[in-house]
C-alpha cells in the first residue's frame, strides 16, 4: 500500500500506479498504470531480471517484457535481454552491494549469458 501511495504522489498528474507485485525469488515483477487522461490502463510483465556486478560498476538486465499495448512491446523489443549500466546515484552508494546481491543472476549460466549481452 504505501509502495502504491507513494508512486501515485511522485507522478500525480501523470500517471496512477493501480497495481503491483514484486517476486525477487521469482525474478517476476508486474505493474498497472493508468496515464492521466487515458481510460485503459497499461500492464507491464517482466520476467527474469538481475544486476550484474563486475567489480567496478553494476549492469541491471531484463530477460523478459512485455505489456498489453504494441507500441510498448516494440519499445521492449529494444531493451530486452540487454545489460544496461546502473549509473551511481549517490543516495544509493551505501545499498548497491546489497541490491546487487539479492538481485544477482541466480547461476552461473545465467550470469555467463548475461555477460554475453553485455
Amino acid at each position: 500500500m504505501m509502495v502504491l501511495w507513494v508512486a501515485n504522489m511522485v507522478f500525480k498528474g501523470i500517471a496512477a500506479l493501480t497495481d503491483y507485485s514484486f517476486d525477487p525469488d521469482e525474478r517476476k515483477a508486474y505493474v498497472q498504470t493508468t496515464l492521466y487522461g487515458e481510460a485503459e490502463a497499461i500492464e507491464v510483465w517482466l520476467d527474469g531480471f538481475a544486476i550484474i556486478s563486475d567489480g567496478e560498476s553494476n549492469k541491471f538486465i531484463i530477460q523478459q517484457v512485455q505489456s498489453n499495448k504494441p507500441w510498448l512491446n516494440n519499445i521492449f523489443a529494444h531493451i530486452a535481454g540487454k545489460a544496461w549500466k546502473i549509473p551511481v546515484i549517490p543516495q544509493l552508494t551505501a545499498h548497491i552491494e546489497l541490491i546487487a546481491e539479492l538481485l544477482k543472476a541466480e547461476n552461473p549460466a545465467q550470469e555467463d549469458k548475461e555477460q554475453e549481452a553485455i
